[in-house]
């Protein structure tokens, strides 16, 4: 499973903001923002996709993402 970890929106992005500012000083115009994330690769040794889910979605509640302030989709491989 591919998990993808993003600060919600309206949550002040520094990172992002640093990227985008280092874009522009390098040449890079017309980028208006830039959001960073993170993945997250997990081998699973569950084959049922039901249960496969309900544990990464278990991972990402308590350990992977901090709701406050992330949002997290969860990809299948």
């Amino acid at each position: 499973a591919r998990v993808h970890i993003m600060l919600k929106n309206g949550v002040l992005d520094p990172q992002g903001e640093a990227v985008r500012h280092a874009l522009g000083s390098m040449g890079f115009g017309g980028v208006d923002g830039v959001r960073q994330g993170k993945v997250i690769e997990l081998d699973l040794a569950e084959t049922d996709r039901d249960k496969a889910q309900a544990e990464v979605t278990r991972m990402c509640e308590t350990l992977l993402a901090n709701t406050v302030i992330e949002r997290y989709e969860i990809e299948f491989l």
